[in-house]
């Protein structure tokens, strides 16, 4: 299959795009400055279309990583997905960010448990199987020593992603395993070649983030006066 597809992922403090063909990444670039999304997005989109020797016309779909996360990254990542879409007349596909890192796992173990760090000890989560196949649904979880237990008891368990590192501070069982990494946007192949294949599109006019909770804006305590 010669499907080619601009990945993006944007939904953490990281900024990624790259373009698939089949399973294979013909172009990738990464930037992980916090918050630099909206200034990166755009120039590496075009570098990989450059790279890979195409241009928005000739893609197949295009694929953005549909949360949970930060709501401003995520709102970049999807309003300029969107907007290729419109601009080229091409499908739009949405990836689970924690099966994104599902996929990114390097460490062995039965199961593994994707997290993307929140407010506080909060992370956003879920359990994958090895081939990055949801076991349970997506939650908010306040993590503590006692966080999983019935799961590592069970076995060993890889925390991956930008709450690993928070975990890995209060969890000392010994079947914990721990990776800590941003979401890439070249572990979207898989999922997005997938879903191209079904035909498993998303409305683009109408589609929105999956931001699990709702953004709440700061109380500025700089006087109006």
């Amino acid at each position: 299959m010669n499907e080619r597809i601009l990945m993006i992922e944007t939904s953490t403090e990281s900024c990624s795009a790259a373009i698939s063909c089949g399973a294979g990444i013909l172009a990738s670039r990464i930037d992980e400055t916090p918050r630099r999304q909206s200034a990166m997005l755009a120039p590496y989109i075009k570098e990989v279309l450059d790279e890979a020797g195409i241009t928005a016309s000739e893609l197949d779909a295009v694929a953005v990583s549909e949360g949970p996360g930060s709501y401003t990254g995520l709102r970049v990542g999807v309003s300029t997905a969107k907007g290729i879409c419109f601009g080229a007349c091409k499908p739009l596909l949405g990836v689970d960010t924690l099966q994104i890192l599902a996929l990114q796992a390097e460490i062995p173990a039965e199961r593994i448990v994707s997290m993307i760090d929140a407010r506080r000890m909060e992370v956003y989560c879920a359990t994958f199987d090895t081939k990055g196949t949801k076991l349970d649904g997506t939650e908010a979880k306040i993590l503590d020593e006692d966080s999983f237990r019935e799961l590592l008891d069970a076995g060993t368990v890889l925390f991956i992603g930008t709450g690993a590192e928070k975990f890995q501070a209060v969890c000392h069982h010994p079947n914990a395993r721990f990776q800590s990494c941003h979401p890439l946007a070249t572990a979207m192949a898989a999922p997005a070649l997938a879903q191209l294949q079904k035909k498993e599109f998303k409305d683009v006019a109408y589609f929105e983030p999956f931001y699990l909770k709702d953004f709440v804006a700061g109380i500025s305590k700089k006087s109006v006066l």
